[in-house]
């Protein structure tokens, strides 16, 4: 009897493991490979209008592609008037009988298309050839192999709106682009510019011939400072990096590069930031694939809690004698100044060059100046004669954020973004600081203001969660007067909306969708009044090959109370008598969050990985993105590694309680940086619940990783002893402290010249791994940098092979060659 139930019970057992093995759902290689980023390219076409406004004003132009090519229209919002800029089949004919290669209307290839400035009804563009032409000697002087003189010759044409007339122009017609390094003094006399570490200046004449030739060996140059030195420079050395060839660093020295001046409108004055960091660390990395030799890259980096011995320092220098005069804008320790510019608009150009004002007047201009640990943050007036004066103090105990300021009226009141009542507002205030009232209030976020009107006294800015109906991380556009009242919604609709508005305000480009919605763009004024539909983005191809929309849900997080929104992607095959694993996409933020809210052409990490075989989903967590309350983003402040981990286990407890296709004991999490951190804290913190995780470039240390982020959202101990000096100290936990947990699969990927997330994140997370005598999985990408460049699609299919051999039993992970990728290739001829 015992052997009978024994026996029954064993076939029992078998039966199940049987059943359960022929519902799950078995790995989809050519579903995944049918969705590949250069096969996306052939069904997704325009899903957005840029408005490209003329000459700063209210008419614009824009591109947009369809599965029937390419159209370019002209907009006249005042007369409601949509017109193609030309007939594509009268244009690919003259084209065609000018350059010799053929075009039709689907397969024009018009680049570089602009309105001239003097006469609206003229642009210009250039169209490529298959025509051998010779290279100018311009061209010929940079050339390393003198031998290669020939290229594909360019045509280049103008086009009269009005007469339909098309001509082809000298190149030497087409206006020269603004030289990257220059910056104009307000009368554009002179054009100001770093070398060698040190800042000079070149005449007006010497920068057309620059402009022409930048080795050319008659222009001259004058040099303004002598100290300049590398990591202590006037300009000239953001990102510095040495490779240890003296010779290529000595020829970077040589180049000329940007420098960060700000004008006074009066050019009487300009400003300019400096500061010595050559006492910082260097971190390295080693290029094996980059050259002949392997080459070795040094760079400054400071990690969080390290001394900082110097600080800041901001200069005034008198345009006419260009001599300096350092500003005393000190209040903390290793604070950190923002200058602020003006924003781009026509009042900003002379001529056709753009003037980089300083935010200000001719006698003040402003600032922000923050502490290390930004609990503390100043909006600063610093008057030419350099006496400062306070505006604003922002105060929290957890870190702040800051806007730039408008002011408004000629100067005399400002709109200030604070989030002092935990969420974030707007307020006015007049020039002397004082409050006049609070512009916007309740439980929503504002964000970005894109314009003022002087003459009403309008605000118009985006904003999220004003209704508590739609998902709160989709943006909204609104309007309201500085005193608050006609407080307006200008976007309506359960859609996110992406506004793009003119210079005046006066129109704007509202682009909308959810991820579940095609594309829509529409014209509205700055009433929110209708004007015109501009597209629909064309999604038939891609629903003709079977692409189904993702289903966005709304969950509860580990606390039972706060709101958490997600999507979720299933198979395109999905068969509801199957099961299927879940495997979480995952980026903790603090600074956003990994959840789409819009479509877009980005599907590797989402959609395309559930045509494997998976159930995929994002979701948000405590902590994360920033356009909720001040409360919900600042969550994980001191607790940078574990925050979000219990919202992301108990998301995939909840759906798998509601959808029976969910099978929970096969989890699985993934991400990249700080995905790739939270994926594999994820695997040690819940080792029980995570079962698989591939993690690429993670920043699994982050006391190594930099200052800058981590001390900014764990937070870091400001101290002061009876002395009066200022320490500060830094403690968090890291992923190695628990490499004895991991009971699960893990690979770890990383580039090996990472100068974001340094390799060494990775690398000591599995030194921690092999001194806790664990099996886990390591990628080392040959000379990628942090997004993994030209290697990304071969990562996706390794990520995909061991999310398929570790949760659903088999994968072709026994396969040599890469099939998927290999039928993407090009044949070469």
């Amino acid at each position: 009897m015992k052997k009978s139930l024994l026996g029954f019970l064993m076939l029992c057992s078998v039966w199940t493991f049987a059943q359960e093995k022929s519902t799950l759902a078995k790995p989809n290689y050519q579903l995944a490979a049918k969705y590949s980023p250069s096969r996306l390219s052939t069904m997704i076409y325009s899903t957005e209008v840029n408005p490209n406004w003329i000459n700063f004003g209210e008419k614009f132009w824009y591109e947009y592609r369809t599965s029937a090519g390419k159209k370019w229209y002209l907009v006249e919002p005042a007369s409601r008037r949509k017109q193609e800029l030309f007939d594509g089949s009268e244009m690919a004919a003259k084209i065609t009988s000018i350059v010799r290669n053929p075009f039709d209307a689907q397969h024009l290839d018009i680049r570089n298309l602009r309105f001239m400035e003097k006469d609206e009804n003229l642009i210009r563009f250039e169209v490529q050839s298959t025509l051998d032409t010779v290279k100018s000697k311009e061209e010929i002087k940079k050339l390393t192999n003198k031998s290669d003189t020939i290229k594909k010759k360019l045509f280049h044409f103008e086009y009269n709106i009005n007469t339909k007339n098309l001509k082809e122009i000298s190149d030497t017609t087409k206006e020269k682009g603004r030289v990257f390094w220059a910056n104009f003094n307000p009368d554009t006399t002179k054009v100001f510019y770093a070398k060698n570490f040190n800042l000079y200046w070149m005449d007006y004449a010497n920068y057309l011939k620059a402009q022409k030739d930048e080795k050319d060996s008659t222009i001259v140059e004058h040099q303004i400072t002598t100290d300049g030195v590398q990591y202590y420079a006037w300009g000239g050395d953001e990102y510095s990096v040495t490779s240890g060839d003296k010779k290529s660093e000595d020829e970077e020295k040589k180049k000329r590069k940007p420098v960060w001046i700000n004008w006074s409108p009066d050019g009487r004055y300009f400003t300019l930031t400096r500061k010595d960091n050559r006492e910082y660390n260097a971190l390295w990395v080693i290029n094996n694939v980059g050259g002949k030799r392997p080459t070795l890259e040094t760079y400054k980096y400071l990690m969080p809690g390290e001394t900082d011995s110097t600080e800041v320092e901001l200069y005034l220098f008198d345009a006419a004698s260009l001599k300096p005069r350092q500003i005393n804008v000190a209040k903390f320790k290793n604070q950190t100044i923002s200058t602020w510019s003006k924003d781009r608009s026509k009042a900003n150009y002379k001529g056709k060059h753009y003037i980089n004002y300083w935010l200000g007047t001719n006698e003040e201009f402003y600032i922000a100046r923050s502490s290390r640990d930004l609990k503390r943050i100043d909006l600063v007036a610093v008057n030419v004669n350099g006496s400062t004066r306070t505006l604003v103090e922002e105060r929290s105990n957890v870190y702040l954020d800051i806007k730039k300021p408008q002011f408004i009226n000629n100067y005399s009141q400002f709109i200030h973004w604070s989030q002092r009542d935990g969420w974030g507002h707007f307020y006015l205030y007049d020039n002397q600081g004082k409050l006049i009232n609070q512009i916007t209030k309740g439980d929503f976020h504002c964000d970005e203001l894109t314009s003022y009107n002087e003459n009403t006294g309008t605000l118009f800015f985006k904003a999220n969660g004003v209704d508590k109906k739609l998902d709160p991380y989709y943006t909204h556009y609104y309007s309201v007067n500085k005193n608050g009242s006609a407080f307006k919604l200008l976007t309506p609709g359960d859609f996110d909306h992406q506004v793009l508005a003119s210079e005046s305000g006066n129109y704007f480009v509202d682009n909308f969708s959810r991820v579940n919605t095609a594309p829509v763009s529409n014209l509205y004024s700055a009433s929110g009044q209708f004007i015109m539909k501009l597209e629909d983005a064309d999604l038939s191809q891609l629903m003709a090959s079977g692409y189904k929309f993702p289903e966005p849900f709304k969950v509860k997080a580990g606390d039972g109370i706060t709101d958490l929104y997600g999507v979720m992607y299933k198979p395109f095959d999905f068969d509801s008598t199957k099961t299927y694993p879940i495997i979480e996409y995952v980026y903790p933020g603090p600074q956003t969050e990994a959840v789409n809210k819009s479509f877009g052409r980005s599907m590797d990490r989402v959609d395309r990985l559930a045509q494997m075989g998976f159930i995929v989903i994002s979701v948000g967590n405590r902590g994360g993105h920033p356009s909720r309350s001040k409360w919900y983003h600042t969550y994980g402040y001191g607790n940078l590694r574990d925050y979000g981990l219990e919202d992301k286990k108990v998301v995939a407890e909840q759906l798998a309680n509601k959808y029976s296709f969910i099978d929970i004991d096969r989890v699985g999490i993934t991400g990249h940086s700080g995905g790739g951190f939270m994926s594999t804290a994820a695997m040690l913190v819940y080792p029980d619940f995570f079962k698989v995780a591939v993690s690429g470039a993670g920043n699994h240390e982050n006391n190594i990783y930099n200052r800058w982020w981590s001390e900014r959202h764990h937070g870091i101990t400001e101290k002061v002893n009876s002395k009066g000096d200022t320490s500060f100290n830094y403690q968090i936990d890291r992923n190695s402290d628990l490499a004895k947990n991991l009971k699960g699969k893990l690979l770890i990927v990383t580039g090996d010249i990472d100068n974001n997330v340094h390799p060494a994140n990775s690398i000591r997370m599995v030194d921690a791994l092999i001194k806790a005598n664990k099996r886990f999985d390591f990628l080392l990408l040959p000379g990628q940098r942090h997004g993994f460049g030209d290697m990304t699609e071969y990562f996706f299919w390794r990520m995909a092979d061991y999310f398929s051999q570790h949760l659903l039993g088999e994968s072709k992970m026994n396969e040599v060659d890469m099939t998927e990728m290999n039928r993407d290739k090009p044949i070469k001829r």
